[in-house]
């Protein structure tokens, strides 16, 4: 068993690599919410979404979480009026990406404010870290 300190720190730390990924995953998506195919009838971008597990780390002693797939929404592409676009149909119509800035937005900040909590625990735990070996030292 490892002690507690080193512990929180590693579990903030697979906190961080988890959503670091999820904000990776949110920006892609932003970046491409307005991309539509480059043929007539073409799907446009489609939303990827994140999945996390947690999983036993027996070195530790706790659960920790990774992510577990990065798949891809499966909402229906809305249509907008847009002849002179390359992938618009027949009628003028072309599928755009199923990207919701007002939900990626949302996403964002929950990813961040879970990120930086992650962060400040584990700024915490080192400098508990820390204190306790000052006090060791005498």
């Amino acid at each position: 068993m490892i002690d507690p300190l080193t512990a929180s720190s590693k579990l903030s730390g697979a906190g961080l690599e988890a959503q670091s990924a999820r904000l990776r995953i949110i920006a892609e998506n932003v970046a491409n919410a307005n991309s539509t195919g480059r043929t007539e009838g073409a799907d446009p971008y489609t939303r990827k979404t994140i999945t996390f597990k947690t999983q036993l780390d027996r070195a530790l002693g706790a659960s920790s979480v990774t992510v577990k797939s990065i798949g891809t929404d499966s909402a229906p592409y809305p249509v907008q009026y847009d002849p002179g676009n390359p992938a618009a149909d027949e009628n003028g119509m072309v599928k755009m990406p199923n990207v919701n800035m007002l939900m990626e937005m949302a996403d964002m900040r929950e990813a961040n404010r879970s990120y930086e909590a992650n962060l400040q625990m584990m700024k915490q735990a080192r400098a508990m870290i820390s204190a306790t070996i000052d006090l060791l030292r005498g």
